[in-house]
């Protein structure tokens, strides 16, 4: 039987059977705190925390630690069916409570809960007080149920030991490794933190078999103190060992170990562990990366390793939606093979329509007005061998055709109609570099405000790309650089020689350990020479503006003109910052700056129109990536421009 899976762009999904009090506007308001109605046939409550203690602490901290604990805070909308019920669900939350005010250092902390004022309590007699007291309140109010915890003296650490070989280091411990001191809050977390931290600092010192004693830790009740013995055992220097690959069925494993940049001896480093996962995770065909390290050490002294891999169904369809106010509407869709000969082949086969805008001064208003010129169309078919013979070499073939209209009725704006196709090979270097060239040809006809050229290209094209990023859709840290040079000699049989570079380059940096505030930059930069702007094909010219280039302005607009009429450039510079900022675990908010513009020479003339838009925007965050949300204007508005753009799609804007 044959897999399918569907994948889509945008989907929203909202319970009918949900009540209105639990509707969560993406996680951004969070669930109500106010109890849900009163009905006949269930019990419904009002929680109330309170915290009371000798020594000044953040309330707000610890009453979220109790919340999380809490059974009755997570079911709050959830009635019980009867008062036993709710005393059931009292009566688990005692326990895991407690745990949470000893890990907060409260080793003292005295918990109580009462229902309409009857005490919790073990024993029947406490289950039957406590029942009746909230059946009392049945089809007539929410029963009044609270939680007291009297937290007592903050205990704190008194002494701290942190025993290991000296000669493991024998300069000690570096700052960074070593976070309790005495002094400190004693919290259970803190101290499961610092034993994580110094093994991570053994095994970043190629000590992969480090790991903790049995820790030592004693609570003394009369002074409110802690003592904490860790002992640290480092384990011997190891590098890595031999590679096994696990999972493979019906990709060839030949190309798995093709993304393992490993050497068998070299120096054990967690980083290149983690380096490896993410490497192997990049072939299509493959879904889950574990990398599972040996216990123990091989004969040569490395730890041998272990890499888990699952195979993803071959076959995917997927479609996309986007819409802007200036651009209009646009659909995506593509059909997918992740292993088609058992290699890990990717074929993909994608279409894009988009309603084209009018560059003769008539608008669409009424879908009489519809023409089918006004749709604007692209194919393409892309096919990637990787691992040539087992080797870091992969085969690239692509193949477009497109058919579009670029512009608007105030600048006026050209057609295109153009097919080509490319042959390269890549070579992956490492898992963030590699470098590819081939041959390029294509046949194209185009005609604006300059003219009609029908042109025929045939060229040799060479690219470098460098990504360090952390996510392909996210990204949150790491550097991102991808260039182009492609030649068309007319020697080998292009009808105008040209020669174009591209380079764009994003940064990506974290200001916190959590990824909440992100700052992002993106540079890109175009040229071409060899040919008068007239003798270029419309679609190799350069064009800014829309929402991948200068955010509040239509698509391709911010160009040079003749004769009234957009007709591109010989240049390009494109410029943008952002600082993502999380709100929740699910929304984010990224404010925006973008410059940019098309030059008529070869190189960047700044005199010209320089385009500056700036906004706002808001993400929807997902495990597959954001759902973006771009509200922008243009700062320097030419006569014309709206004042406002919207933009909608899949990803970050870089």
């Amino acid at each position: 039987m044959r897999a399918w899976v569907l994948a889509g762009g945008v989907a929203l999904s909202a319970s009918l059977t949900a009540p209105a009090h639990a509707f969560d506007f993406f996680g951004l308001f969070g669930f109500s705190d106010k109890p849900p109605d009163v009905v006949p046939d269930a019990i419904s409550y009002a929680l109330e925390i309170e915290t009371t203690g000798q020594d000044p602490v953040d309330k707000t901290d610890l009453k979220q630690a109790l919340r999380d604990a809490s059974t009755l805070y997570k079911l709050r909308q959830d009635r019980p069916l009867d008062g036993e019920a709710l005393f059931r669900r009292a009566q688990i939350d005692l326990n895991p409570m407690l745990d949470a005010l000893w890990a907060l250092g409260y080793y003292d902390a005295r918990l109580s809960v009462t229902i309409a004022g009857a005490p919790v309590e073990t024993g029947e007699q406490g289950l039957r007080r406590a029942s009746a007291a909230a059946e009392a309140y049945r089809n007539r109010a929410a029963v009044p149920v609270r939680i007291v915890a009297e937290t007592g003296a903050l205990f704190r650490l008194r002494q701290v030991d942190l025993n290991y070989p000296p000669a493991a280091a024998p300069e000690g411990l570096p700052r960074r490794a070593v976070t309790l001191k005495p002094g400190d809050p004693a919290r259970s977390a803190d101290v499961r933190a610092q034993q994580t931290l110094i093994v991570d600092h053994f095994r970043a010192q190629s000590r992969p078999l480090a790991k903790i004693g049995e820790l030592s830790a004693v609570v003394d009740h009369r002074i409110d103190a802690m003592d904490v013995d860790i002992p640290v055992l480092p384990g011997p220097v190891a590098g890595i060992g031999r590679v096994t690959i696990d999972g493979t069925k019906d990709v060839d494993p030949r190309v798995v170990s093709s993304y393992i940049y490993l050497q068998e001896g070299e120096s054990y480093s967690p980083t290149k562990i983690a380096d490896t996962r993410k490497s192997v995770a990049r072939i299509p065909a493959l879904g889950s990366v574990r990398i599972r390290e040996s216990e123990t050490l091989d004969a040569n002294g490395n730890l041998p390793l272990f890499v888990d891999v699952t195979e993803r169904l071959p076959r995917v369809v997927g479609f996309s939606a986007r819409y802007s106010t200036k651009d209009g509407p646009g659909l995506r869709g593509y059909w997918e093979h992740r292993n088609l000969f058992g290699g890990a082949e990717r074929l993909r086969l994608e279409g894009d329509l988009m309603l084209a805008p009018r560059v003769d001064g008539t608008q669409i208003k009424s879908i009489k007005d519809f023409k089918f010129n006004d749709l604007g169309s692209r194919i393409a078919a892309s096919f990637e061998k990787p691992a040539l013979g087992g080797t870091r070499n992969d085969l690239l073939i692509d193949a477009f055709g497109v058919r579009e209209r670029v512009g608007d009725r105030r600048f006026g704006g050209y057609t295109n109609r153009a097919g080509g196709a490319t042959l390269a090979v890549r070579h992956r270097f490492t898992d963030t570099f590699s470098i590819q060239g081939g041959v390029t040809g294509e046949r194209s006809s185009s005609s604006d405000a300059l003219g009609r050229v029908d042109a025929t290209l045939i060229g040799l094209t060479a690219g470098v790309r460098y990504d360090s990023t952390d996510n392909l859709l996210d990204p949150k840290k790491g550097v991102r650089l991808t260039g182009t040079v492609t030649g068309y000699p007319t020697a080998l049989g292009s009808t105008v020689g040209l020669i174009e570079a591209k380079a764009v380059g994003s940064a990506y940096y974290s200001l916190d350990e959590d990824s909440r505030y992100v700052l992002a930059g993106r540079l890109g930069l175009g040229t071409i020479g060899g040919a008068d702007l007239g003798d270029i094909p419309s679609g190799h010219r350069f064009f800014a503006g829309g929402g991948g280039s200068v955010r509040g302005y239509t698509y391709r607009t911010v160009s040079p003109m003749a004769f009234g009429s957009i007709v591109g450039g010989r240049s390009l510079f494109e410029a943008s910052a952002e600082a993502r900022i999380k709100i929740t675990d699910t929304i984010g908010i990224v404010p925006f700056v973008d410059v940019g513009g098309a030059f008529s020479s070869s190189l960047p003339d700044f005199k010209e129109f320089v385009a500056v838009g700036a906004g706002l925007g808001l993400r929807y965050l997902t495990p597959i990536g954001p759902i973006r949300l771009d509200v922008a204007t243009p700062v320097n508005k030419r006569s014309g421009d709206r004042p406002v753009a919207v933009y909608v799609s899949i990803g970050q804007a870089f």
